[in-house]
């Protein structure tokens, strides 16, 4: 039976000139093999992020119109 308890990546940014670079892929396996982050959320107004986890083999479970403050930043909260 699987935890119910998700390690979290709470925040990755890169800057531009260290896209597409192999720089995130490397930070995300780390997290999950360091310390089982197996889950992320992402701002859906950026496809490319929600692209990048995706490739990464991340799903998306649930979706919100608004942020967890309640602002109009749609949430997609994905998992491995």
């Amino acid at each position: 039976m699987r935890n119910n308890f998700y390690r979290k990546i709470e925040m990755l940014f890169l800057s531009p000139n260290s896209h597409r670079k192999g720089f995130g892929k490397m930070l995300v396996q780390y997290g999950s093999e360091k310390y089982s982050a197996e889950e992320v959320t992402v701002n859906e107004q950026n496809p490319k992020a929600k692209g990048f986890y995706e490739h990464l083999g991340f799903k998306t479970y649930k979706t919100r119109a608004t942020d967890e403050q309640g602002n109009p930043y749609p949430i997609a909260w994905m998992r491995l």
